[in-house]
Parts: C-alpha cells; structure tokens; sequence
C-alpha cells in the first residue's frame, strides 16, 4: 500500500496520459514510427529476438496498452502486454522452444471450448 496525496496521484495520471497520446501521435508518422522502433531495443533488450513484424505489433500493443493504462485505468494492460512479448522473445532466441512452438498440433480434435464469463 502506497499512500500519497490526491494532486500527486492527478500528476502520475496526468504524466502518463500526456506520454501515453505523444506516443500515440509518433506512431502516426513515419520519422516518429521509425524512431520509437529504434528506441525499443535500449529500452526492452530482449526485443531484438522479435522479427519485425513482431516487433511493430508489440509496438502498436504496448502503445494502446499505455493509452489504456492511461485513459480508462486500466494499469495491468502495460504489465500484460511486457509479460507476453518477453515470452515470445524468450520463445523465439531457444531454437528448440520455437521448434516446439511451430510444430503442427497433429490434428486431434479437443471437442468445443466453453467461456465462461
């Protein structure tokens, strides 16, 4: 449990909502595509193990993750969308654990899928 004072906690919200359509508006152009593209591996190493059409879709779900984070507090989104892309870049740099993941499931029907919700 964290304590802080209501304006502190309007600032943070405020913070990473002006960052979070910054983003958003670089995105849109293709110097400022180009550039988050190329700042993502000193911020993220591991992204370097993403072929480039991995990396431009952890880009636009980081970027709308950030925008949820910040619009609708939703502050999992950001967490959810790191945890899943370093999975898939840990996948991707052990060759035999992306063997393993692009082998063909054999064809074995497990019946009808229930959600519940």
């Amino acid at each position: 449990m964290v304590l802080t004072t209501a304006r502190h906690a309007e600032r943070t919200e405020e913070n990473l909502t002006t960052a979070s359509r910054l983003f958003l508006a670089l995105m849109k152009h293709d110097d400022g595509a180009r550039s988050l593209l190329l700042a993502l591996p000193e911020v993220f190493p591991w992204v370097r193990h993403l072929d480039d059409e991995e990396m431009r879709a952890f880009t636009v779900e980081l970027l709308e993750a950030l925008s949820d984070a910040a619009e609708l507090g939703a502050r999992e989104a950001v967490h959810r969308a790191l945890v899943s892309w370093r999975a898939t870049a840990r996948i991707n740099a052990d060759p035999e654990q992306l063997k393993e993941a692009l082998r063909p499931l054999g064809g074995d029907d497990l019946g009808p899928v229930e959600v519940s919700g």
